[in-house]
């Protein structure tokens, strides 16, 4: 699949591959992205960047040989669109190593913000372990003493967990990696009744999280859970239903954001696909509008040049102000937000920060 924008530059035109999960059970999380990308992409009115699409299947055998199709048919010049961290370990240090620019709409395993970073790296979204460092932040500020953690066992589940525990300053009352791709979280359950815990905090992204919350909803436990955005989206949120009232969880962005461009944003991606925009199209549209930057004062031939466009972040992020750290991952402020429901409509609503101007824990191990 191929779509090309509208308006061109006196610089080279640049080709994007976008590998990114269409189908299969992570599949609404790599359309938001897709559709918030090509929103900015549509609306930047350029006719000088191209987009090949491709779907990974949630498959990091397939998202090598589709980067390999990308960098050696294809010819892009900068990759993008990976969801899942595993993925992104499989493909990022390749195509980087070969020359090519990666701008992660999502997927930030620490082992590229320290020492694995690589100077044509750069995250839009966040280091995997930022939303889960606010998340214990929340969790002291709520007064939990004694959480319950757990998440898959991949590269952002125990980023996930490593970034909890980095700023709860509680105890812990049980820990557990569960199987990624999991549905049924009876056993979890269990352990969560007969521990002595005070809080469930966890990171289940995708139809895991809706799993989990329903199955835990309907379990009769009652304690209070605490997670990162990826379980309370906008996607996932209708499909939890009433399971996901009221609990707490932590993300960089939000529809209420009041800013002209988050404002803007919501209201023409609303318009475009008939849906409220998630987290996802957020990253993937504010991935796109860094893209336009940079492409719209450098030659994507000239490696370094381009390289300093994208460090400068010339562009109105729907976050507001937006700056990359020395490892070029973002240093942003994070929210706590709590489901609500908006007429028939699930969604979040902002009630406080949770950090403020946060970087991750592994910059000062990059060397560029």
């Amino acid at each position: 699949m191929t779509a090309t924008a509208l308006t061109s530059s006196a610089f080279a035109d640049v080709k994007v591959g976008m590998i990114t999960t269409l189908s299969g059970g992570g599949a609404g999380l790599g359309i938001d992205v897709r559709d918030g990308f090509m929103l900015a992409i549509k609306q930047s009115g350029r006719t000088d960047i191209e987009v090949v699409i491709e779907d990974d299947q949630r498959k990091p055998d397939i998202a090598v040989q589709l980067a390999d199709k990308m960098v050696q048919s294809e010819k892009v010049d900068v990759l993008t669109g990976i969801i899942w961290s595993n993925l992104a370990m499989a493909v990022v240090p390749s195509v980087t190593a070969q020359g090519k620019f990666y701008l992660s709409p999502n997927a930030g395993p620490s082992a590229l913000a320290g020492a694995g970073c690589h100077k044509n790296y750069f995250n839009v979204a966040w280091q995997n372990d930022n939303l889960h460092e606010a998340a214990g932040a929340y969790a002291n500020s709520a007064g939990h003493k004694n959480s319950f953690i757990l998440a898959p066992n991949y590269p952002a589940g125990k980023d996930a967990l490593t970034g909890y525990k980095r700023f709860f300053s509680g105890d812990l009352a049980g820990e557990i990696f569960t199987k990624l791709g999991q549905t049924d979280y009876a056993a979890e359950i269990a352990q969560i009744r007969a521990s002595n815990a005070d809080s469930v905090f966890f990171f289940l992204p995708g139809g895991m999280g809706i799993s989990f919350l329903k199955q835990y909803a309907s379990s009769g436990v009652d304690l209070p859970v605490v997670g990162p955005a990826f379980s309370f989206d906008q996607g996932i949120l209708q499909a939890v239903g009433s399971a996901a009232l009221g609990v707490v969880n932590t993300s960089q962005w939000n529809k209420d954001i009041d800013n002209p461009t988050n404002n803007a944003f919501v209201e023409s991606f609303k318009a475009e696909y008939g849906r409220l925009p998630s987290l996802y199209a957020s990253q993937g549209f504010d991935t796109a509008n860094l893209l336009i930057s940079a492409v719209a004062t450098s030659d994507v031939k000239d490696a370094d040049s381009f390289r300093k466009a994208l460090e400068a972040a010339n562009f109105d992020s729907t976050r507001g102000d937006f700056k990359f750290g020395s490892n070029h991952h973002p240093v942003q402020t994070i929210y706590a937000r709590k489901v609500i429901k908006e007429g028939d409509i699930f969604t979040n609503m902002i009630i406080g920060t949770a950090l403020e101007n946060h970087s991750d824990a592994y910059a000062t191990e990059c060397k560029f």
